[in-house]
């Protein structure tokens, strides 16, 4: 067993290695340069067209609701937790180098966001069916790599980042948090995903429409409290992240220090496994939207990364560090939990909030991967799968309360890194495609500008 377990870690370092990092932040690279700097020129533009509606027949959830979907399955564990692993290896430098895989993967988010639009079609229900299994299908022309990509994510979706982390972050919270014992939990969280996932899109989109910002918003506010309490110490702390992440980080209390590599590494790492930009997830969502452009809700995808890891991230990262929670011996939610209650002074509140969000977090996680695994299913066996695959990720999660096996945290780590390979074979063989669409729409926009001012 133990054999198995770290030939299973061997399989995990190599898929996470340099070489997809390198994949996922070149593919960042690339198309930052080639759109012109998008991401910084039009996210202004890509927040107003959040709240903008659009008069369109195509799609089932609106534009909104659609990012409000992608946000629930990346805003969760990896948020709270992610970050906390990230710096506690990596050292403060480690946020550095997540901001900057962020500001890269949102030109990546904006590509695939796009070409799943593009290239979607509807399933025998009249539901959209889009994301990398149809580019890669339709565009590409590989039904290989597509069902590559289904597997992978439907692995991720009931092995992964769907199910097992998030309930045990849920039960864990519960536990600690309210005193609620886990069999309660299980039950009471089973029956609220068969609820919600049963109904479809449409009732996915509803609850994360209205629990996504609700939840964001409170967890914000959280972490500004601790930041303005703070505040005098908000120049040095984003001093240290800033000199870290190119000096490293010597050996404080608790923390055995950190080399730049380190630093680039759990920062880079950490910041991918939040936001998934590049890893296709997202597109499967975006291509559920009601709208007509396929630029159009690239824009509006790529603010979910920002959203994700410049606001969020950062807020739990400043938090960590203003309060000194990373140089202790804490790792983890318990790190996080320790920081808020140093930060508020308040051993009661910093830790209820922090298991607050967890909870929240990880639900709507839940519920964003139980559709990113349903249009796999549909795609490898048709809708007359989707109402077994949804009994079965119901099951799944039940069972979640009674599985503590290291070996299935890096059985799904190594799946979500495996999703990420064809698809990003896909974007880099789409790379014109994409080009050629965003110069489409943005020469049709400055035109019909000219006209207006000319009539």
């Amino acid at each position: 067993m133990n054999n198995l377990q770290s030939t299973l870690q061997t399989i995990d370092n190599f898929v996470w290695g340099p070489p997809l990092l390198i994949l996922l932040v070149g593919t960042g690279v690339y198309f930052t340069l080639k759109l012109g700097l998008l991401q910084f020129r039009y996210l202004p533009t890509a927040l107003r067209l959040i709240f903008s509606k659009e008069n369109s027949s195509n799609g089932d959830i609106s534009s909104f609701a659609a990012l409000c979907t992608a946000l629930s399955a990346t805003i969760g564990t990896g948020n709270i937790v992610g970050v906390a692993t990230a710096i506690k290896l990596g050292g403060p430098g480690a946020l550095f180098w997540m901001w900057l895989a962020a500001v890269f993967g949102m030109a990546t988010k904006y590509a695939e966001c796009l070409l799943a639009v593009k290239y979607r079609t509807t399933d025998d229900k009249g539901q959209m069916l889009g994301g990398p299994m149809y580019y890669l299908r339709d565009g590409v022309g590989s039904r290989v790599l597509a069902t590559m990509f289904a597997v992978f994510a439907l692995g991720v979706a009931c092995f992964g980042i769907g199910t097992f982390p998030q309930v045990n972050a849920i039960l864990d919270a519960s536990e600690i948090s309210y005193g609620v014992s886990r069999e309660i939990s299980a039950t009471v969280l089973t029956i609220l995903v068969a609820f919600v996932t049963l109904g479809g899109i449409k009732s996915i989109a509803k609850v994360a429409g209205k629990v996504v910002p609700a939840m964001a918003v409170f967890y914000v506010i959280a972490c500004m409290s601790v930041i303005i309490i703070n505040a005098d110490q908000l120049y040095g702390a984003i001093e240290l992240v800033i000199v870290s992440a190119f000096t490293g980080t010597a050996a404080t209390g608790g923390f055995v220090g950190a080399s730049i590599m380190l630093a680039i590494q759990s920062g880079i790492a950490r910041g991918v496994f939040s936001n998934e930009s590049g890893l296709g997830s997202a597109p499967m969502a975006a291509a559920a939207a009601q709208t007509d452009s396929c630029v159009r809700q690239g824009l509006i995808s790529m603010t979910g990364t920002f959203i994700d890891t410049i606001i969020i991230c950062t807020m739990t990262g400043l938090a960590l560090i203003l309060t000194g929670a990373w140089q202790g011996d804490l790792a983890g939610a318990a790190m996080t939990t320790h920081a808020f209650a140093i930060g508020l002074n308040n051993d009661t509140l910093g830790p209820l909030l922090v298991s607050t969000g967890l909870i929240f977090f990880a639900f709507t996680t839940i519920l964003g991967w139980n559709y990113y695994g349903e249009r796999c299913v549909v795609y490898l066996m048709g809708t007359k799968a989707v109402l077994p695959y949804k009994i079965i990720f119901v099951g799944l999660v039940a069972s979640g309360a009674f599985l503590h096996l290291d070996m299935i945290w890096i059985i799904a780590d190594i799946v979500n890194g495996l999703m990420a390979i064809p698809n990003l074979i896909g974007l880099v063989l789409l790379r014109n495609v994409v080009i050629e669409e965003t110069k489409l729409y943005f020469a049709g926009k400055s035109s019909n500008t000219t006209l207006a001012v000319n009539h």
